[in-house]
């Protein structure tokens, strides 16, 4: 996100005093890029400051709260994994379930392993003494994730007995697997990387389909 970010900074780099949307761009990316700090603590709003060079007033004349600043980093989340989920969805055509929940969950990790500081805030590591409601929407945003995969999983055994059973159990384990790499991800430091030995990983999970 970072990188994403500063993209959009640097469009109007020349200007001496961004406008309001940019320089609210600009706290997020300064959040965003410390947090990508291996074994970083808390970040305040006086770090995030100095960082920018501005007073902590000026930060909040763009965001009321900090937990507002690691709201605009969820959003950035959302709308970007789910954009790519939904197109996964949107030009499945005949594709099985199961390569359906497999490309989702690779679309998952490769977001979370090219935007370090937001893998961060996805398993909940950034928001230990921040506003519970954070680490609330991000608990819905992997909700959103299984449900999203049970529905691509639920016919995905015609020979099956319990095919909704079958597929809420599945899309569970996907999850689970996919929140604890992105974890193994942020407590080593960012070096065990969620993606290694992903599609054997995934192929095990969905019992070779």
């Amino acid at each position: 996100m970072a990188e994403a970010l500063a993209e959009h900074a640097a469009e109007e780099a020349p200007r001496k005093r961004p406008k309001p949307g940019e320089r609210r761009v600009q706290i997020l990316q300064a959040l965003a890029t410390m947090l990508e700090q291996p074994g970083s603590e808390r970040i305040t709003t006086a770090a995030l400051a100095a960082r920018l060079d501005v007073s902590e007033a000026a930060l909040y004349r763009h965001f009321a709260s900090k937990a507002q600043m690691f709201e605009g980093l969820i959003e950035f989340i959302e709308q970007s994994v789910f954009s790519l989920v939904n197109q996964i969805v949107a030009t499945a055509g005949d594709a099985p379930g199961p390569l359906q929940a497999r490309r989702i969950v690779s679309v998952l990790l490769q977001f979370g392993e090219k935007n370090p500081g937001m893998a961060r805030v996805m398993v909940g590591d950034a928001l230990v003494f921040e506003n519970e409601r954070l680490q609330q929407r991000m608990n819905l945003f992997f909700d959103k994730i299984e449900v999203t995969l049970r529905q691509c999983l639920r016919h995905s055994d015609p020979a099956s007995d319990t095919p909704t059973v079958d597929a809420q159990v599945q899309a569970a384990v996907m999850t689970a697997f996919a929140a604890g790499s992105l974890q193994r991800f942020t407590r080593s430091g960012f070096k065990r990387l969620p993606t290694e030995h992903l599609e054997a990983s995934l192929r095990g999970l969905l019992f070779n389909k």
